[in-house]
């Protein structure tokens, strides 16, 4: 069985026109067409089992709706193999009950995006979501480091997820992209927090240019090799380490090679790809 725990869609109607302003603002290469139907092909092609939606609002605005489509995405997609999380923008005013109505809802967790919502990690507006949503047992995944789409924008550090949660309290927390994307060299705090997690999407291999597009020199699209994955693996445990792809930003089968491949042994990689996923969701089977 193979959980990918990072993957994004989009409604229908909106799905086409996403991923290509956000394909070209990144100068990525899109590998589905981030719709549900588009995941659930990919998962057949890579025998992934169940992706985990992670949707970001990018306005306050958006937070209460986008809450109640993805409990209704679950609706419809759930037994099929893809679970949507809710989501929180740091400036949604009624934070406090809507994360409740989260749990309500049957949602596992949020995702939080510091540089998509322009707020730094340790901003007492996050910390006190962090606060509220360990409370309720919510699940918090946050885009974590640089973001490829961003460049310069600095608003989700390690240091600042340490202070974030150092004031926050105990809540399950996954710092995306192997802990810090294109800040691995200082994940080191990260490894003190038990209840952080990291997952591994878009951060082994290297970046695929979109189309002919020259935007990326060499060294600019390099990630992680083997080597540098393993040791972050190994500096974590591999029982706090989550697969994920970012679909559609990576290919789900791609991503689960570069995995396999990466030099783990077989008790590390059922960890990764399953097992912890299971514990963190409190669920045996899918």
């Amino acid at each position: 069985m193979i959980v990918d725990f990072h993957t994004h869609s989009f409604p229908d109607k909106i799905a086409a026109s996403a991923i290509e302003k956000l394909s070209s603002t990144a100068h990525i290469k899109a590998f589905a067409d981030g719709t549900a139907n588009g995941i659930l092909k990919s998962m057949s092609e890579s025998n992934v089992d169940l992706s985990i939606m992670l949707p970001v609002a990018v306005k306050a605005s958006n937070v209460e709706n986008m809450n109640t489509y993805s409990a209704q995405f679950n609706t419809l997609y759930a037994d099929k193999g893809i679970f949507s999380f809710g989501c929180m923008h740091p400036d949604y005013d009624n934070w406090k009950n809507e994360l409740k109505r989260v749990a309500q809802l049957g949602l596992k967790g949020i995702k939080i995006h510091p540089v998509y919502q322009g707020v730094k990690q340790d901003d007492i507006r996050y910390v006190r979501i962090l606060e509220r949503a360990g409370e309720l047992g919510l699940i918090v995944a946050a885009h974590a480091g640089l973001d490829i789409g961003f460049p310069g924008v600095v608003n989700s550090t390690p240091a600042m997820i340490v202070n974030a949660l150092k004031q926050a309290g105990p809540v399950k927390f996954i710092a995306a992209h192997m802990g810090s994307w294109k800040l691995w060299d200082d994940i080191e705090p990260l490894v003190s927090f038990p209840d952080v997690y990291i997952d591994t999407a878009f951060s082994l291999g290297s970046v695929v240019p979109r189309g002919n597009d020259s935007y990326y020199l060499e060294n600019d699209n390099s990630l992680l090799d083997n080597r540098q994955f393993c040791s972050i693996v190994h500096k974590f445990g591999a029982d706090r380490v989550l697969f994920g792809s970012d679909n559609p930003w990576d290919s789900q089968k791609d991503a689960v090679c570069k995995v396999k491949n990466s030099g783990l042994s077989c008790e590390e990689l059922d960890k990764i790809l399953c097992t912890n996923a299971c514990s963190l969701l409190k669920r045996n089977t899918f």
